[in-house]
This record gives structure tokens, sequence and C-alpha cells, in this order.
């Protein structure tokens, strides 16, 4: 039987070379985690049972680690246990994963409301403009992640100049592969204009990476500027008062939210966001739709409040 450990980095490597540089990444940092919790790199497959994946688990929330982050560990576990059982490094156990966490919970806020918005949108204060140039351009680039339906930041960093044609942006999602097009507002156009590359040799729309594309430079360049822009979010929300986090993901989340309250069908959302199906969205969705049925329910009695109070005195 084979290693755990060993198997693990072989695929990372195999990732790495192959170009996947992001899910290379998933594959160390689970790794890793693994390691930490067994305390040591000789892992025989035979010693993954069910009951050490639950103290793994146990393990990690114990670090604080948050049920998304237990469960992309879980199915880069899975995921890696599979390979091996199809190579003969590992025995072949039905529902292996079965009492460990493996979905995905949408069990805190991540959209901005109304007022958020509105004070992102507001000029900033006279004595801030002139020493917050990041803080500007972040602002900037996040409100055009809005606008352009929630596009997800890898997505907005690697644009080509070349993906504009006239008021049409036409790009491919980078984690799901669907083309998307999307008539752009004179705003975003604005924005665009604005803070777009400015030099002639760069095919990048933006500034945020200048290596060739595919390339492990330009998957570094990304993440810097994911790093940095999720810096300057969080400063931003201090700055501006906001009442909500501000990250990378919160202007997708966001822009869900607001189309979903719009009274627009989750099957479009899902289109508009390029989802590889309804049930990711779905997932974004989820907290609203509960918060949405509460108001419903209180709209449906509100008629019948005064009665109520009545026979109850």
């Amino acid at each position: 039987m084979g290693n755990l450990i060993s198997f693990m980095k072989n695929v990372a490597n195999g990732l790495r070379e192959s170009g996947n540089y992001g899910t290379a990444h998933i594959y160390r940092s689970s790794m890793r985690a693994v390691i930490s919790f067994h305390g040591s790199e000789n892992l025989p497959f035979r010693k993954v049972t069910q009951e050490f994946l639950k103290n793994f688990e146990t393990y990690l929330r114990g670090r604080d680690c948050s049920w998304n982050t237990v469960s992309t560990y879980m199915r880069t576990l899975r995921a890696v246990y599979n390979r091996a059982v199809d190579r003969h490094l590992a025995v072949y156990v039905p529902h292996h994963f079965r009492y460990v966490y493996t979905g995905t919970k949408a069990d805190r806020k991540r959209a901005l409301d109304k007022e958020d918005m509105e004070r992102l949108m507001a000029r900033f204060p006279n004595q801030l403009r002139l020493r917050t140039r990041d803080l500007q351009r972040a602002r900037a680039l996040f409100l055009l992640m809005f606008m352009l339906r929630g596009i997800p930041f890898v997505d907005l960093a690697y644009l080509k100049k070349r993906d504009i044609e006239g008021n049409v942006l036409t790009y491919r999602r980078r984690k799901t592969g669907r083309m998307l097009t999307v008539t752009l507002l004179p705003e975003a156009m604005k924005l665009i204009r604005q803070y777009m590359n400015t030099d002639p040799a760069s095919p990048y729309l933006f500034s945020l990476i200048a290596s060739k594309e595919g390339t492990e430079e330009a998957y570094r360049e990304y993440q810097q500027a994911l790093r940095y822009f999720n810096s300057q979010l969080v400063i931003l929300k201090g700055v501006l008062g906001l009442t909500a986090d501000l990250s990378s993901y919160t202007a997708r989340h966001t822009w869900a939210t607001m189309a979903y309250y719009s009274e627009v069908h989750p099957g479009i959302i899902s289109e508009a966001m390029g989802h590889s199906s309804i049930t990711v969205t779905e997932t974004y969705l989820k907290p609203f739709k509960n918060k949405k049925i509460d108001e419903a329910n209180a709209t449906v009695f509100s008629p019948f409040r005064k009665t109520f109070l009545k026979i109850s005195c």
C-alpha cells in the first residue's frame, strides 16, 4: 500500500506542471494541514480510516477553520484517496467520507446592504482623497466587479484589452470555462477607461498581472494582487464605516443577493454569473431566501396583529 503524503506531493506536482497552479496550491495546503495533524509525513493509506478523518475534522475546527475550509480539505483528501484507489494504492471503502463535512455552508452574511453600497459609491471625504489613491482604485475595482454581474477577481485580473468590443465585454470564466457576454453600463465604461492598463505592450485590461498567462509567475502575481486588494478592502471598510466585511467575494455575493431581491429568477442569476449549475447559485442565496420567507410570514400575519392583541388582552 502507498503513502498518502508522498502521493499528494506527486499529484500536486503534476497539477503544477500542467499549469493548474490554483488547484496545486489547494492540494499543498491540504497536505500541510494533514501533516500538522498527523505529526509526520509517514502516513500509509491504511491509516486513513473514517475515525482518522473525523479526528482530522475535529482538529481543523479546533484551529478555528471555517466549515467551508474543512470541506475544501476533505474534498481534496477524497479526490486524492479516490485516485489512489484507482491505482490500487489504497483499499476501496464504500462511503469512506460519509461522516465528515464535504458540503458548502452559507452560514454568514457575505453581501452588502443598500446603505453600505451607497457609502461605497459616494465621494471620498475631501481630507482622504489625496492620500488614498490605492483605496480609490480598490473601491473602483470592487464597484466594477459588482457592475460586471459579480465577476470574480481572478477573471477581472486576467481580462484582456481585446475582450472589449464597443460596449460589450466577452470573457471565459476561469473556474467553469463558460463564456459570458456583458453589455457594459456607462458607469462601468467610465471606470474601465479611468483604471485600464495604459501599457501598449501589455495584453491585460488592468495592471494586476504582467507575466504571460498560464505561467507560474502570472499566478504568483495574481495571488499578490488578490492579497493586496483584500487588504485595501479591509481598510476601506473602516474608512467608510461599513457595517459588513469587504472582500473579493463580497461584490459577487452582493450582486446575486440584490438581483434576487429585485425578483430576478435564480436561473437567470445563475446564467448571469456563469455558475456551473443553479445549485451553486442557491447556495449563495440560501440565507437571503430564509430572510425573504420570514418577511413574507410577517406580511401575511400583519393584518391580524391588532385582532390578536385584543384577544391576548
